[in-house]
């Protein structure tokens, strides 16, 4: 009986469940992580077998998490460890670039062929008014081959990560045609680097020049940085269960499956809450896979620098997601000229970088427009900082009069939106252009740059409208119920507003509203004392660090709801 019981176990262990992923919201991930540590610890010294071992686990990992998508992972690594290799050892010029051109188009074959099957057949079939049917042509061939039914051809699914590896990929092979990292020599090193188990799925995307150096040095950990990695685990799972799924599953979740259900209010809280929740979501991944890394001694880079300080949309994207920025900035605008082809260009450069980064986090129109508006606000504000206050405070004004003539003529929720934000924009700028001609002491510069987080803050969050209202739907009907919610969203809150409802739904959401304003006042804590709250716990001695993890877990425990909430990253 007992060697049943540890069959069964081991079973377990190797073996994949789609009900049960590895996340690290789950005991099973804490588990597997404390077998990874252990045999780590035994080869942290021995370079080369540490790093196959690793890899082997990372390879683990995947599959308990995609299940047979292991082998797009596995094709990938392969293909990318002797592509690079020949680009680096080649001396022609035209095979160099050859190779990379195959490179590239093999890896984004394989992300289109899996992501953007669904929307570039709606895209065709609307066009050419066709029907054509998306058909799995590998779950196709996989049942003629093992003459079973055992795949289903007629849908896509989407492997998880695929965009995260795929674009590192990419970045690597770029990285040894422009001779700024040598190709890696052994392919379980290489396999190591792009299957590095923490952020494999979710990111951060990590590039060749800051980790591969990493593979070749000696295992270290000192004491602060143990404490440091202990840190950000417990932060990252205090962001994602105590803030990000709450908020999610006791608010956000319940207005954007039904926005026709609530008032206006309490839609535009959720788009202001679901700003917290995502950026909770996914810094909380990021900060658990840095912990994690850390504990093996590996350092991977940062992804955010608290995004909601943005004073503006341009730099809100130099805080958000940043190895994602870096890397479109590095492979993507800059390749098609930047800054540096005149005016016009820059532009043409920064939107099609920013509809390109759309497209990257989702298959469906919702995506693209959502990374247009982005682009949108980022060139308006480049136009913006070079007019005067005078200049600011009539351009405002005339914007905020043709949109209440516009809602006189042709009533709607949207443009009744619009005339209020407009309205608030020329209020603060004519308050801003006041205080410059009567009031230029220094003191109250703190005002304006309120003024400004607070506008972009408002501003990324309706953009997020279009990014929340088609995330985790099926790619086949992303389009049409995205538009619908975003419809039904901005419906609600550009209408009639039940003004006497509002403190009866502050109190009946007190403990939503109290734990989004407790998030953003850390969120907008200086960073100076974050770092120091940060290092004084890592300097804490061994036993009150214990206790204040088991404090932490217990609190955690506390939040943890009956349906673990799977990472919103995981699903690009």
């Amino acid at each position: 009986m007992d060697l049943d019981i540890l069959k069964q176990f081991f079973i377990n262990i190797f073996s994949f469940d789609e009900h049960y992923p590895l996340l690290f919201t789950q005991f099973y991930f804490w588990a597997f992580f404390a077998f990874v540590f252990a045999g780590f610890c035994l080869l942290k010294n021995k370079r080369l077998l540490r790093n196959s071992y690793l890899f082997f686990m990372s390879v683990l990992f995947y599959y308990k998490t995609s299940g047979l998508f292991v082998l797009i992972l596995i094709f990938s690594t392969i293909f990318g460890f002797f592509v690079g290799k020949g680009i680096y050892k080649s001396e022609k010029n035209g095979c160099r670039k050859f190779l990379l051109t195959i490179g590239i188009v093999v890896n984004l074959f394989i992300l289109f062929y899996f992501k953007y099957a669904y929307f570039f057949t709606d895209v065709y079939n609307s066009l050419f008014h066709c029907k054509i049917e998306v058909v799995n042509h590998l779950a196709k061939w996989a049942d003629e081959w093992t003459n079973s039914n055992r795949f289903d051809a007629s849908k896509i699914l989407l492997p998880v990560g695929i965009s995260f590896y795929t674009f590192q990929n990419i970045s690597y092979l770029v990285d040894i045609y422009r001779r700024q990292v040598a190709a890696v020599n052994n392919i379980l090193d290489f396999g190591f680097y792009t299957t590095f188990f923490p952020q494999l799925v979710a990111g951060p995307i990590i590039r060749a020049n800051q980790f591969i150096p990493q593979l070749y040095k000696p295992f270290f950990l000192s004491r602060r940085q143990f404490g440091i990695a202990v840190f950000w685990i417990l932060n990252g799972l205090l962001k994602k269960i105590i803030l990000s799924d709450y908020l999610a599953v006791n608010f956000v979740d319940r207005v954007f499956n039904n926005p026709t259900m609530y008032t206006g209010f309490e839609n535009l809280m959720a788009l202001f809450t679901y700003s917290l929740q995502v950026y909770a979501d996914f810094s909380g991944y990021t900060d658990i896979a840095i912990g994690v890394a850390m504990l093996m001694g590996f350092y991977l880079p940062v992804n955010f620098n608290s995004p909601y300080k943005a004073k503006n949309p341009g730099e809100f994207w130099k805080r958000w997601h940043i190895s994602l920025s870096n890397w479109l900035k590095d492979y993507l605008y800059i390749p098609l000229g930047g800054n540096r082809k005149g005016k016009v260009r820059t532009q043409i450069n920064l939107m099609t970088t920013m509809l390109v980064g759309g497209l990257w986090h989702g298959a469906s129109w919702n995506f693209v427009i959502w990374g247009g508006l982005n682009g949108v606000g980022i060139l308006v504000y480049k136009f913006w900082r070079n007019l005067s206050y005078f200049k600011k405070t009539l351009l405002t004004f005339s914007v905020f009069m043709i949109l209440a003539i516009i809602d006189y003529l042709y009533p709607a929720p949207f443009f009744n939106m619009a005339v209020i934000w407009a309205g608030i924009v020329f209020f603060g700028t004519l308050i801003s252009a006041l205080r410059d001609c009567f009031h230029r002491g220094k003191h109250i510069a703190w005002l304006s740059n309120c003024w400004a987080i607070f506008q972009t803050f408002v501003f990324i969050s309706f953009t997020r409208l279009f990014f929340r209202s088609g995330s985790n739907l099926d790619p086949a009907e992303a389009n049409t119920l995205a538009w619908n919610t975003a419809k039904d969203m901005v419906g609600q809150i550009g209408g009639k507003w039940r003004l006497d409802l509002i403190p009866q739904i502050l109190y009946e959401y007190r403990y939503v509203f109290i734990l989004f304003v407790i998030g953003m006042v850390i969120h907008w804590l200086p960073t100076r004392w974050k770092r120091w709250y940060r290092l004084n716990f890592a300097l804490m001695p061994i036993w009150l660090m214990v206790i204040v993890t088991c404090v932490c877990i217990f609190v955690i425990y506390q939040f943890i709801t009956a349906d673990l909430q799977p990472f919103i990253y995981f699903q690009f």
